[in-house]
């Protein structure tokens, strides 16, 4: 929590890092919600999101492990993971609250 109070002093957000697979509908469904969300509220354009594709995820998956795409960490803190099933407003809801968690 002080790192956290730090950071936020400085003005310094925290960095996600989302992990995605190429043609999977949940993922294009989280680009289309992300996009929306900095076009609502230009705040959000200031998170930088690191965005690696499962195939060149081998190594990263042995301290991120999940099951679904997408999926958003702080550091080794996952905050969201899509499921079977997940609507477009459930999606874009979730991850607003990942966003805004980052901006904290």
């Amino acid at each position: 929590m002080y790192v956290d109070s730090i950071l936020k002093g400085l003005n310094i957000m925290k960095e996600i890092l989302g992990f995605h697979l190429n043609g999977c509908p949940y993922c294009a469904n989280a680009f289309r919600a992300i996009d929306e969300l900095v076009a609502e509220n230009p705040a959000y354009a200031n998170i930088h999101i690191n965005w690696v594709e499962d195939q060149d995820a081998h190594e990263l998956f042995k301290t991120h492990p999940y099951e679904y795409y997408p999926n958003l960490w702080f550091d080794l803190d996952k905050q969201y993971e899509a499921q079977p099933g997940e609507s477009y407003a459930q999606t874009k809801s979730l991850i607003k609250t990942v966003l805004d968690k980052a901006l904290a």
